[in-house]
């Protein structure tokens, strides 16, 4: 019997890569559309990539053709001289709508926690555009909102480590109790994996099992790695200024105004019961001795589209 064919945005980056393993060890032809089709294969010949061909729509569904099912995890974290949310709003309806005529049965979507279309931030709004366009598509899908990911390769984790390393105190935005629900990345793997064999429509909020205050998230990672700082609570203005200040230093962005005020306004925490059943303490404590050892650059993954990620 013939393979199905899935295909999985961004393979060869973080949450991609986790879905696109799981699918080759279920016995799946896989493919990937990226924009760093540049990039050294992790999978050798196991996949073939093709490039997005956003600007070319017609390319884009002829490398759709034959596909069952479309894992998308495709997305920006903020706006940037070479890539906006706007673009990337557009980019995903446009792979929407050729995936609709290349026939494409199945759409898996990776949202965001708490999207709404009258949000002030463009994160979440953007994504309840899109969760809309998929569901207008006549696509069945399912759309997954995780809040904050973690694992290999993960940047938010691993930072906090390495910033508790390197900086003899901490800081948090006010009082630090928002909270957070980290979803450890192979668990939303398998959650997406799971979701391509469903029939229907469904929305998934795609949460660990354990849930953190900001604050609580600081001493938690700090107490793993041992190395124990003072918390410094500040107003979210002040905060942002010293995430830009160390951002030029180290040539990335490490926080936004709209990461904070998200943070702040309780976006990535939900009522739900978890999906993810893997604990970041447990986790965190497998991987102390090199979790925040190396600062993962944000910006330098989303420019060079040539060098594979770092563990």
């Amino acid at each position: 019997m013939k393979k199905e064919i899935h295909a999985v945005t961004g393979a060869f980056g973080y949450s991609g890569k986790s879905i696109a393993r799981r699918l080759l060890n279920d016995g799946h032809e896989v493919i990937t559309l990226t924009n760093s089709w540049k990039r050294k294969n992790p999978f050798g010949d196991q996949i073939k990539a093709h490039p997005f061909h956003f600007d070319e729509p017609e390319k884009l569904t002829e490398s759709l053709q034959g596909v069952s099912v479309l894992y998308n995890t495709y997305w920006v974290r903020f706006n940037h001289r070479t890539f906006t949310f706007a673009e990337a709003v557009r980019n995903t309806e446009t792979m929407f709508r050729a995936a609709k005529e290349a026939g494409v049965q199945r759409i898996v979507h990776v949202s965001i926690t708490n999207p709404s279309a009258n949000s002030p931030l463009e994160y979440f709004s953007g994504k309840a555009r899109l969760e809309q366009a998929l569901m207008n598509s006549g696509i069945p899908c399912s759309i997954l909102r995780p809040g904050v990911l973690f694992g290999k390769e993960d940047i938010l984790i691993n930072n906090i480590a390495w910033t508790v390393r390197h900086v003899p105190l901490s800081i948090i935005f006010g009082d630090g109790e928002y909270k957070l629900q980290p979803i450890y990345v192979d668990d939303l793997a398998a959650l997406a994996v799971q979701q391509g064999k469903e029939s229907g429509n469904s929305i998934i909020n795609a949460i660990g099992p354990e849930t953190f205050t900001y604050r609580e998230l600081l001493t938690t990672v700090a107490e793993i790695i041992d190395k124990r700082r003072p918390v410094l609570s500040v107003p979210p203005a002040i905060g942002h200024l010293t995430g830009w200040i160390a951002g030029k230093f180290l040539n990335d962005v490490l926080i936004t105004r709209d990461e904070i005020k998200g943070l702040m306004d309780n976006l990535l925490y939900v009522d739900s019961p978890p999906t993810g059943k893997t604990k970041l303490t447990d986790w965190a404590k497998e991987h102390a001795d090199s979790l925040g050892w190396q600062y993962s650059n944000e910006l330098t993954r989303r420019l060079d589209r040539e060098t594979e990620y770092s563990s």
